[in-house]
């Protein structure tokens, strides 16, 4: 009996196990068919909005095919035009057989005239009065299509230039420069007769001409020639014998020939002459102190020379070395040849030596310019220095004013008891300058 209620018990419990695993059972199968399910209606949508856009695709690309098509269709051309009454609404609204066989053709009649009906008044022309005026297009009712011939690809053809004939002018180089400058000026000085200084009223005036023709081929050869020309006069109430008196009195030629040895030094030859054009006289004096050809000088001279260009080219000139040199003096007058180093009954006198020549020209400011010429020769027994000096001040185009000072040493002139052998002379003067 006993054991009868042990095999009720261990029954019991077994039977409440199977039940419990069959529940367990049922519920793991159910989950994974949910999943399957879920998964399956994931693809049959994911499937179904291919499909569509599938079809959204093919609608669209049929769409712009037709717009494509219908671009050039001039059978839409009613709807867009402004609003006609046309004939072939009407006739096809009134004939028995409406269709014509031109879908779009028929399409557009039917809207026209529904057009006519609702909105009669934006109708505003009809077809007869276009036809009058011969603006109707009758090519409106049929499909326009484009005809496109393929051909192969043409090469660009290069555009020439126009040939224009031109002259040619062909300009033979002209080494050869011209410069010419001068000037024409007076001073005037009055004293009265009772000035408490002393002194006498005197006039002068002084007129001035340079000439320059040089040539240079930009290569080596340079040939400058230059003559300059000066005559002034004044008077004095004191001086009874002469009523004009020259107090400036010159002409001077320069002659170079250059051949370059390096940059701004060449080799050169010179030639220098120098006179004057009238008798020289001294206050209430008869006797002639020099006169035209007394005395005559000539200088020919071989060395170097150097072309100065600096401070921004405002500082230009020539620096001449000559270190041999043949010096030739004549005098006209007999009573002169003493005066200037000629002995016995000589008119001439010919030496060797040596010189040195400097001709600059400084811009100091725009209307400000210096011109100095400084000569030195020497024949190793007599020597000659000269040191001109000229500042003028360009006042207008065609006044100046000019300061001239002249130190000069020659000791085959006279000796003086004042000054020695050493000699000056100075002038201001305002008057009249041109260049050219």
């Amino acid at each position: 009996m006993k054991y009868k209620y042990i095999f009720i018990l261990f029954a019991a419990l077994l039977m409440t196990i199977d039940a419990s695993a069959q529940r367990r059972s049922r519920k793991t199968v159910s989950k994974s068919d949910i999943q399957k399910a879920e998964m399956d209606q994931m693809v049959t949508n994911y499937n179904d909005s291919l499909l569509v856009l599938r079809q959204k695709l093919d609608s669209i690309q049929r769409v712009n095919d037709s717009l494509r098509a219908e671009v050039s269709d001039g059978r839409y051309f009613r709807l867009f035009a402004p609003t006609t009454f046309y004939h072939s609404g009407a006739n096809k609204s009134l004939s028995l057989s409406p269709n014509s066989g031109d879908e779009v053709t028929d399409a557009v009649d039917l809207a026209m005239m529904s057009l006519y009906m609702r909105r009669p008044d934006l109708v505003k022309n009809n077809e007869s009065r276009l036809r009058e005026v011969g603006s109707l297009r009758e090519d409106v009712y049929q499909e326009m299509t484009q005809q496109v011939d393929l051909t192969e690809k043409v090469a660009p053809v290069p555009e020439e230039p126009e040939v224009v004939p031109v002259g040619l002018v062909v300009v033979k180089p002209n080494f050869w420069k011209f410069k010419a400058d001068g000037y024409l000026q007076f001073l005037q000085n009055y004293v009265s007769g009772n000035w408490y200084k002393g002194g006498e009223s005197n006039y002068s005036a002084v007129g001035a001409l340079t000439l320059d023709l040089n040539y240079n081929d930009k290569d080596r050869i340079t040939f400058d020639n230059k003559l300059e020309m000066k005559l002034g006069f004044q008077t004095s109430r004191t001086d009874t014998v002469h009523k004009f008196k020259t107090n400036n009195d010159l002409l001077r030629f320069t002659s170079k020939l250059g051949l370059q040895a390096h940059k701004r030094w060449y080799y050169t030859l010179q030639l220098l002459t120098y006179t004057q054009f009238a008798r020289g006289y001294k206050a209430n004096d008869e006797f002639v102190y020099s006169d035209f050809f007394s005395p005559f000088k000539l200088n020919v001279g071989i060395g170097m020379e150097y072309k100065v260009e600096a401070l921004n080219k405002k500082l230009t000139g020539s620096l001449n070395f000559l270190p041999l040199s043949f010096n030739f003096t004549y005098v006209g007058r007999k009573a002169l040849t003493s005066r200037n180093g000629i002995t016995g009954d000589h008119h001439t006198l010919e030496d060797f030596g040596s010189q040195f020549t400097a001709n600059l020209q400084w811009k100091l400011t725009d209307q400000v310019t210096w011109k100095t010429r400084f000569y030195a020769n020497t024949s190793y027994h007599s020597a000659l220095v000269e040191w001109e000096n000229q500042f003028q001040l360009q006042i207008s185009k065609y006044i100046s004013a000019n300061l001239f000072l002249y130190p000069r040493f020659d000791d085959t002139n006279v000796y003086d008891d004042e000054l020695g052998y050493f000699q000056f002379q100075e002038y201001s003067s305002l008057g009249i300058s041109y260049t050219f």
